[in-house]
């Protein structure tokens, strides 16, 4: 008989049951003098005794200012200890925090806060480019809701993070809350369309950050380097989550990514573990190969994940960085996000070719994106998960919810995967960025990763165009490393040729310095694809 695509996770630790709040307060009563956050920028340190005095305090300023369990309370700013805290904050006292893109234009904000409901937002003074102040009173008058802007750094914010903390206050709100309850509200990247806004539960991504911690092997001694940003699951629930509830502590290297600003924090701050997209990664070795000199010899793990990771990266990072144990993580912001993670002993090889294998207490399994029938191991389909990490839905959406999230509630993620015969996965692209050319499938995840090795392209992107003759063509777009010589359709072609099927060969060629991205390190397709008309006339 034919064994089937699908996998549980094993269940040997228990899932937890506590509230963030009760999760941390067990952590600082376990681990009171370890560090538990390092701003690097600011050069602030707590304690874990520290850290708990600190969220209690904002806790209380914000019952103060009115503040309560089921209230959405927006986010925007970058990566600081503020956000920190208050992730933190408003978990104790049950309000619910919204998460906001840094690098959101005023019509985006404006969507966000009005789709939420925002009571509060608290933003910094302004990130990069963008004048976060001035573009919060411009929406304002359209958001019915909205009753109170907090600017970190001000006066206001300050009396906010001071207020003694009121202890009964906080026990007694703790006691009416469930671990079920909805606690943050995160927005998909909106690499099309508006953004939609996955709601979780306590229960949702402690466990996550939890058991992707437990995979990691982390203790209290471990110090995780978070150069990824927190208004997304990598940041807050991979990184913050999986740090506090091993009594680990995190490290904020700078407000956003910076390869300098991170292979210095890892060094003095002598962290053991480090997050990045694979984008992140090949900045980071440009860095150490134009002669960057770091002693990285505290590091020994790591997460690579929020797009494909090309091998040849994969392998330097163990090679160069010293990441013996690095893992890939699979999945996205409806699972709280992890559904995959390869293991500590794994092979080389199983981390470089596969997203690993289902985590504790999940299902997974592939399907015909069709018939919804569970495909053989071995055949290509999509991927779906189950269990504790699937979101509660979509905020105000139940359209939408009921889109992904099936009668017996699986997850279709839109994604295309194969699962071996030991249970190991390979995201192998999305459904939507399959190319189908002359009636034959393509995966272009496939030609990128051979694309990779060669000499001279750093990274590689696959599309799909329109043909009048096969329906689709495929075109490429490539990054060459500094000093490489051009490389044109032609070049292209004659080194994959005799190498890959012919159909597999990309007819045109875009050379670039950088791909259109998300903040999470997401590559844009669909711009791509919009522009590859404008390029190709």
């Amino acid at each position: 008989m034919t064994e089937l695509s699908y996998a549980c996770g094993p269940a040997g630790t228990p899932l937890l049951g506590d509230t963030i709040g009760a999760n941390l307060d067990r952590a600082i009563a376990a681990h009171p003098a370890r560090d538990a956050l390092v701003d690097c920028p600011t050069g602030r340190v707590w304690t874990y005794r520290e850290v708990g005095a600190a969220v209690d305090a904002v806790a209380t300023g914000l019952l103060a200012l009115g503040i309560g369990p089921g209230d959405r309370v927006g986010i925007w700013a970058p990566n600081c200890a503020e956000w920190f805290l208050v992730q933190y904050a408003t978990a104790k006292i049950g309000a619910i925090l919204v998460n906001i893109n840094p690098a959101y234009r005023t019509s985006e904000l404006e969507y966000v806060l009005v789709q939420a409901g925002v009571r509060m937002l608290i933003a910094a003074p302004e990130f990069k480019a963008s004048d976060y102040v001035a573009m919060a009173e411009q929406v304002r008058p359209n958001c019915p809701a909205l009753e109170q802007v907090l600017i970190l750094g001000t006066d206001q914010w300050q009396q906010v993070a001071v207020t003694a903390p009121d202890s009964a206050r906080l026990t007694a709100i703790a006691e009416t809350l469930s671990a079920d309850d909805p606690i943050n509200i995160q927005y998909t990247s909106g690499t099309t369309g508006f953004p939609k806004g996955a709601t979780l539960s306590h229960h949702n991504i402690l466990n996550n950050g939890f058991f992707v911690g437990e995979l990691c092997g982390y203790t209290e001694v471990d110090r995780v380097c978070v150069p990824v940003p927190y208004y997304h699951c990598f940041g807050m629930v991979m990184g913050n989550l999986a740090a506090t509830s091993h009594g680990a502590a995190v490290i904020i290297p700078a407000p956003s990514f910076d390869p300098a600003a991170t292979l210095a924090a890892v060094a003095a701050q002598r962290c053991t573990s480090l997050y990045g997209v694979p984008t992140m990664f090949i900045a980071m070795l440009a860095e150490l190969d134009a002669g960057a000199d770091h002693d990285l010899s505290s590091l020994r793990t790591g997460i690579m994940a929020g797009s494909p990771c090309p091998v040849e990266v994969m392998k330097r990072v163990i090679d160069r960085l010293g990441m013996g144990e690095v893992a890939i993580c699979y999945g996205m912001t409806e699972t709280s996000p992890v559904s995959t993670q390869t293991r500590r002993d794994d092979s080389i090889d199983r981390r470089t070719a596969t997203v690993g294998r289902v985590g504790p207490h999940l299902e997974v399994k592939v399907v015909d994106p069709v018939s919804g029938r569970t495909l053989p191991r071995g055949e290509p389909g999509e991927l779906c998960t189950r269990g504790y990490s699937v979101m509660l839905g979509y905020w105000n959406q139940p359209d939408k919810t009921a889109e992904s999230i099936d009668a017996a509630r699986w997850m279709h993620t839109g994604d295309i995967g194969i699962m071996d015969d030991d249970g190991y996965l390979s995201v192998t692209g999305r459904i939507k960025d399959m190319v189908i050319r002359g009636g034959e499938n393509i995966y272009p995840r496939e030609i990128e990763e051979f694309l990779y090795t060669h000499p001279d392209i750093v990274d590689a992107q696959v599309i799909g165009v329109p043909d009048d003759k096969y329906g689709e063509e495929l075109m490429v777009w490539i990054r060459l490393r500094e000093g490489a010589k051009p490389l044109d359709a032609a070049a292209v072609r004659a080194f994959c040729t005799g190498r890959l099927a012919h159909y597999k060969i990309p007819r045109y060629v875009h050379v670039v310095d950088e791909f259109p991205m998300t903040v999470t390190g997401k590559v844009r397709k669909a711009e791509m694809r919009e522009r590859a008309g404008e390029i190709l006339g």
